[in-house]
């Protein structure tokens, strides 16, 4: 998946000198007068002596005692002292130890994993395509854990990869792990890269190539398979061939085609272990024509199929996972929204302080009296609240959009959830169509040797066709056998996948909800502390007018 900001269509908002040399000053140095502006050196403002206004008599801390420097406002208050620093260290996740996803962390071998270093390669094949002479390759660096007992060795391995290795993976992954919900890869886009700068367009797949090994180092499955390992540990070109192409597969099934129609190959299967894997892949033609007479049977024929979706529990967890679906989708778009809204409000107070400070700079200019001084100060410092209640606006949003890319991650998850459906939908298609084949396989074989019978000695020619097609029958029935065998793992690991699911959902919304209401409450007693102290420096005209 790609990067928070860019799910919510959150962009830093431009560059404002001013706005940041008020803020971040006024952060380094702690002011202990009541104007927090006057103790920005001269050097900051050449020396603007609307930066140096003459503290208000009337102003009530001007008589109290000096706040010390650690007590300044911009420092965390005391509900986020006790509540932003364990959560600002996770990111919003739950520090628990006894979370589902903590716990599959630490039972993973992999410690960390990043990717870095991107580089440009010559591609030593010709290519076809504008600009694909070259690629770009990732140093990929992999931390693994030593075990307790320790046999030395390395515990860090380093690989170049490229986007088309990552393809690889993620198709070896679909083919040898049916069921599971296996992460999605990123998506590959030739458009998106011409549109994009060149620079952007690597590091957002570098972060989404990194992000997605991470998934599938967490899993609990797909992180101890050899496909990953291999992938991870082994330097030089990537040892996992790739899958064959459509056409290839499409010209195989052609070349086999005459061969089954004439009754040679299984009925249609070129070995009982070819049932584990789906025939959209175009590997085998008959059995593209037979599965899809066989699906067309079960929605429009009258007969009910042998074999069909009986698991209640699981087709009633299928329902929920569908509404489960819509319901992220819709909360997604509210977050979408919350961001923007958050956005809109910071950028807009900024704005909002700039106007003020341009607005107090006129009244200096302009003032002829002490008090109209002492107004445009008082101006300044309430441009100057604004501009840090911006910050605090945009720094919370930030966070903001670190927490509810929670949904936005669950979201594409649906993607490989309804994958693992499919593969079992086409797990139990091909179960009903090698039943179907071999109940006409069965017919044939009778009718045979019905008439076989009727002749004195037996007619050779139906003799052979007889074994012939009973050693099909067998053929096939070993293929059922695999077929059957296939589609109850299946079963299994949907069921295993829908459990870990629920339990990692909670836990990771947990994180979530928490992380995001912390960072609410956090940022809005901040900003509150900001207005606080503007209330009490202007509190003296409130007095003034009764």
């Amino acid at each position: 998946m790609m990067g928070a900001e860019n799910h919510y269509g959150l962009e830093p908002p431009p560059p404002r000198e001013e706005m940041e040399t008020l803020a971040l000053v006024d952060d380094d140095h702690p002011s202990t007068d009541p104007h927090p502006l006057a103790a920005v050196p001269a050097t900051l403002h050449g020396g603007d002596p609307l930066l140096f206004p003459p503290p208000s008599p009337h102003s009530p801390s001007s008589s109290s005692p000096s706040p010390s420097p650690s007590s300044s406002f911009l420092d965390p208050p005391a509900y986020a002292d006790v509540v932003f620093s364990p959560f600002d260290s996770q990111n919003g996740t739950s520090s628990g130890s006894n979370s589902p996803r903590c716990a599959a962390a630490a039972a993973s071998e992999y410690a960390r994993i990043t990717v870095s270093d991107p580089q440009k390669e010559q591609e030593t094949s010709g290519s076809l395509v504008p600009g694909g002479g070259t690629y770009v390759t990732y140093l990929i660096t992999t931390k693994i854990r030593t075990p307790a007992s320790g046999g030395g060795g390395p515990t860090e391995f380093r690989v170049r990869r490229r986007f088309r290795d990552v393809v690889t993976l993620a198709d070896r992954l679909a083919e040898s792990y049916r069921g599971f919900f296996i992460p999605p890869r990123p998506d590959k886009s030739v458009v998106e890269s011409q549109v994009m700068q060149k620079h952007e367009f690597v590091e957002q797949r570098r972060s989404a190539i990194e992000k997605y090994l991470r998934r599938l180092a967490a899993h609990p499955v797909i992180g101890k398979s050899d496909e990953l390992r291999v992938f991870l540990r082994t330097p030089g070109k990537l040892p996992l061939s790739a899958s064959t192409d459509v056409a290839s597969r499409m010209l195989d099934g052609a070349v086999r085609l005459p061969k089954q129609l004439f009754g040679e190959g299984g009925g249609g299967y070129a070995g009982p272990q070819d049932v584990v894997q789906p025939a959209k892949g175009g590997r085998d033609l008959l059995r593209i024509f037979k599965e899809l007479k066989q699906s067309v049977a079960n929605d429009w024929g009258g007969a009910k199929p042998a074999v069909v979706e009986e698991d209640k529990e699981f087709l009633e967890r299928k329902e929920k996972v569908q509404d489960l679906e819509q319901q992220l989708s819709t909360a997604s778009q509210q977050a979408e929204a919350l961001v923007k809204a958050q956005q809109d409000i910071g950028e807009t107070l900024g704005e909002l302080g700039l106007a003020f400070i341009k607005l107090a700079k006129f009244e200096t200019e302009e003032a002829t009296y002490d008090s109209q001084r002492i107004r445009a100060a008082d101006i300044k410092c309430l441009a100057t609240a604004a501009v840090k209640a911006s910050r605090f606006y945009r720094e919370s949003n930030a966070q903001t959009v670190k927490h509810l890319d929670t949904l936005h991650e669950y979201l594409g998850l649906m993607l490989s959830v309804h994958s693992a459906f499919s593969d079992r939908s086409s797990a139990l298609l091909t179960v009903q169509t090698l039943l179907s084949d071999l109940s006409s396989l069965h017919a044939r074989a009778e009718k045979l040797e019905a008439a076989s019978s009727k002749i004195f000695g037996g007619d050779k020619s139906r003799i052979r066709k007889l074994e012939d097609l009973k050693e099909t029958i067998r053929i096939t029935e070993d293929a059922k056998s695999c077929a059957i065998r296939g589609y109850e793992r299946i079963k299994e690991n949907n069921k295993t996948e829908l459990e870990r699911l629920d339990r990692e959902r909670r836990d990771d919304f947990v994180a979530m909800l928490r992380g995001f209401v912390v960072n609410q409450v956090g940022y809005a007693e901040k900003i509150a502390n900001v207005w606080a102290k503007e209330a009490e420096e202007t509190s003296r005209y409130a007095k003034e007018s009764n």
